[in-house]
């Protein structure tokens, strides 16, 4: 059994967060974009920006959306003091 350094166990649980949160940006743009049309790239760069805990509350409330409208007022709502 291969012995794993602190440093590697550190550089591996950063590279799991990560890479969920580039699942969770893609799936959210993606279910955004077919619930209230194309994002521009101001927009999506902000979606980008969240936490994986503000994605999750924004996946969540995107399924009460009917316009854009209702996403630039929960970004508002939502925004990171």
């Amino acid at each position: 059994m291969r012995y794993v350094t602190t440093g590697e166990r550190i550089g591996y649980e950063r590279g799991k967060q990560e890479g969920k949160q580039e699942q969770t940006q893609t799936l959210i743009l993606r279910q955004l974009q077919r619930r209230v049309g194309e994002l521009s790239l101001l927009l999506q760069q902000h979606i980008q920006s969240l936490t994986v805990s503000e994605l999750e509350e924004l996946g969540e409330a995107l399924l009460d959306f009917t316009a854009m409208e209702d996403l630039l007022n929960w970004l508002q709502a939502n925004q990171s003091e």
